[in-house]
């Protein structure tokens, strides 16, 4: 099992985290990469962070 460093509360259904989208940038080929954190659910903890795959064309904050 998979448990928040925070608050020990265990993470094992996608609810359990909160994936919240920090930055959009546009870059080569008008393609922009989604930067995003995630946080724990129960106590909003971060814990963990990356880059979502660059959607072409741009539109980095459109959902």
């Amino acid at each position: 099992m998979v448990h928040c460093p925070d608050c020990e509360t265990t993470l094992s259904a996608e609810s359990d985290i909160d994936f919240v989208e920090m930055d959009s940038t546009t870059g080569f080929l008008a393609a922009s990469k989604r930067f995003y954190v995630a946080n724990c659910a129960a106590c909003g903890a971060t814990i963990g962070s990356g880059v979502a795959g660059a959607k072409a064309g741009g539109g980095g904050g459109a959902v």
